[in-house]
């Protein structure tokens, strides 16, 4: 394949690969291990002080992370497809820069439409669910959006100006190569230093 033709890795995948780890994170650790809240924790019918209530939450963290594992292995099929397709393979900080917006994205989503508008759950459930919790997830999620595209953006701008400083290299392999295989060679002489055909006589 051709310098010239090769393609810039994919940034969806990256977004989606952030997006699925970030219900991950939110899931494992908010959900199990802090315990801070659960997937319907503040709905009235789920409280978590019962079985039933409990019972209902834990189902709902499943499906939760039945829908986060589904976006991490569709986010890496894109990705494999893309490299066997040939395009370049991302650097770290390319690749990890997608994923911190991509959980930045997730939190604001979370935030905004399970925390406000819907009421399903808040961040601190287990006190009482203060918005001061609520407002300060938004804020770091936003913080987690823009490092993440500062840092993806500085990446890519050095992968740019790697594959144009590599692309007139290679191009002038390619042209040395297709020139031996028709049989010419570049001799002096001829206006403005013109190669002629070697006639090999």
């Amino acid at each position: 394949m051709r310098a010239s033709s090769v393609q810039s890795p994919l940034h969806a995948a990256g977004i989606m690969l952030g997006v699925g780890l970030g219900g991950f994170v939110d899931g494992i650790v908010l959900h199990q291990i802090l315990q801070w809240h659960h997937m319907v924790s503040h709905v009235n019918n789920y409280p978590t002080t019962t079985v039933a209530g409990l019972e209902a939450n834990t189902l709902a963290d499943g499906f939760f992370h039945v829908a986060a594992w589904i976006l991490v292995l569709a986010a890496s099929i894109t990705m494999l497809r893309a490299w066997r397709a040939g395009r370049f393979a991302p650097s770290w900080s390319f690749q990890f820069g997608l994923v911190l917006a991509g959980w930045g994205v997730f939190n604001v989503v979370e935030g905004l439409i399970n925390h406000q508008l819907l009421g399903i759950h808040h961040l601190r459930d287990d006190i009482g669910a203060p918005l001061s919790w609520d407002i300060a997830f938004l804020v770091l999620s936003g913080l987690l959006i823009i490092i993440g595209s500062l840092l993806h953006r500085h990446a890519a701008g050095r992968m740019r100006r790697r594959q144009n400083t590599e692309r007139p290299a290679t191009q002038s392999a390619s042209d040395r190569t297709r020139d031996g295989r028709h049989g010419r060679v570049a001799v002096p002489g001829g206006r403005h230093g013109r190669g002629r055909r070697a006639t090999g006589r």
